[in-house]
C-alpha cells in the first residue's frame, strides 16, 4: 500500500490518496483492512475508493456520495486497470459543496501521476 499521506486542505477538512495493485475483490478488502489498521485512517469520516477488475468497475462512496464514482471515471479515462485507489477525508466542519468533488479529483490526479511499480 503506498499512502502518500495528506495531500490538500479546504476549510478545515483534510484529503489524502492511497493506493495499489489488486487482481481481485478479496485484495480489495485485504487493502483496505490493511489501510484501517492505521488509525488516523480508521478515525476518517471517508474513505471512498474506485478500481477496474478485468473492466469491471468497483467502486464505494463510504459515505461521500459521487466519490467513488469521480475515482472510478479517472481510472477508466486513463485505462488503469488492477490498480485501487483510496481517497480519504477528515471532515472539517464545513460544507465544501460541489469543491469536494474537485478535491476527489485532484487527489486522484496526483496518484495516478506517480503510478505503483
Amino acid at each position: 500500500m503506498r499512502k502518500l499521506g495528506v495531500i490538500l486542505s479546504d476549510r478545515g477538512s483534510k484529503y489524502a490518496v492511497s493506493g495499489c495493485r489488486v487482481a481481485d475483490r478479496a485484495q480489495v478488502d485485504a487493502a483496505l483492512r490493511d489501510l484501517k489498521r492505521d488509525k488516523k485512517y480508521a478515525k476518517a469520516t471517508h474513505n471512498s475508493w474506485g478500481v477496474l477488475l478485468d473492466g469491471v468497475p468497483l467502486k464505494s462512496d463510504d459515505g461521500e456520495s459521487g466519490a467513488g464514482m469521480v475515482i472510478l471515471r479517472m481510472l477508466e479515462r486513463a485505462e488503469r486497470s488492477g490498480e485501487l485507489i483510496i481517497v480519504t477525508r477528515w471532515y472539517g466542519g464545513k460544507h465544501l459543496g460541489g469543491d469536494r468533488f474537485r478535491h476527489v479529483q485532484e487527489a486522484t490526479r496526483l496518484y495516478l501521476d506517480h503510478p505503483v511499480s
